[in-house]
């Protein structure tokens, strides 16, 4: 028998950065337990083809946006309550890096990548958050990254944008309480998607993954719906503003090469 306490059903879910990697199957996890889902990304053939795939009890419905531009998470979030009279989760997955040595990121790449995960991320919460303050109610999850526990070389402005993450869930959980809107964050350890298969299928790399996560494994993207599904529903009721990391273990501690 389904626990109610962890139920979702009937929700409206939107999903930024829905149609690949983790944003996908968040949405399929929401779609196949019941609720009404809305995926959003930059290009149309890819939410089309997506929503397609996903099964559930409600069809997946699909906005075009580029999380970047103010008004089109605007008019998103506009579209979305005109369809579906209300917005009950966010889910903001959307994000982009890129692995260079900091010496070597160019102007505009920085404000590529902040503009996405952070700056895009700030205006779609405000936008979705307003709703939700005259709602009186809402969830909203924000994909952080493990990099906000300890930073990866290579990618110093992603891990700058996600600590903005960490630090804008914190913030908006502070200011919106009040309102019965919760703010909180999910960290992804190491996860294979189809951008990070390629990485994560060179030897060293995965004895690398293997020797520092407690669990002795990459994470795979079904291993974030439990988290996300409980941080929605009623279970997490008196939760808000937190990181929980999903990783395996990572950011439990170093791991020594010494066997005991």
């Amino acid at each position: 028998m389904a626990d109610e306490l962890f139920s979702v059903a009937d929700q409206v879910v939107l999903v930024s950065g829905g149609s690949r990697g983790i944003g996908r199957e968040l949405a399929r996890g929401f779609a196949e337990r019941g609720a009404k889902v809305v995926i959003t990304g930059r290009e149309a053939e890819t939410l089309r083809q997506t929503a397609a795939e996903l099964k559930g009890t409600h069809p997946v419905q699909t906005v075009v946006c580029d999380v970047a531009k103010p008004d089109e998470t605007q008019t998103l979030v506009e579209t979305v309550v005109r369809e579906n009279g209300r917005i009950d989760t966010l889910i903001n997955v959307a994000g982009v890096n890129k692995r260079k040595k900091v010496e070597t990121y160019s102007a505009e790449e920085f404000d590529f990548i902040l503009n996405i995960n952070l700056r895009g991320l700030f205006f779609l919460c405000q936008a979705a958050g307003k709703q939700m303050i005259s709602q009186k109610s809402g969830a909203i999850i924000n994909i952080d990254s493990l990099n906000t526990y300890a930073p990866l070389k290579g990618v110093a402005p992603y891990a700058v944008s996600k600590a903005g993450v960490s630090m804008l869930t914190r913030s908006l959980a502070s200011e919106w309480g009040e309102h019965g809107v919760r703010v909180n964050a999910l960290a992804p350890g190491f996860i294979l998607t189809d951008l990070t298969r390629k990485l994560w299928s060179e030897p060293q790399m995965q004895a690398w993954g293997m020797a520092n996560t407690p669990l002795k494994r990459l994470g795979q993207v079904e291993d974030m719906v439990g988290t996300a599904v409980y941080l929605a529903s009623r279970a997490s009721a008196f939760m808000t503003g937190q990181v929980l990391y999903v990783d395996g273990g990572i950011s439990a501690g170093q791991q020594w090469p010494i066997n005991l």
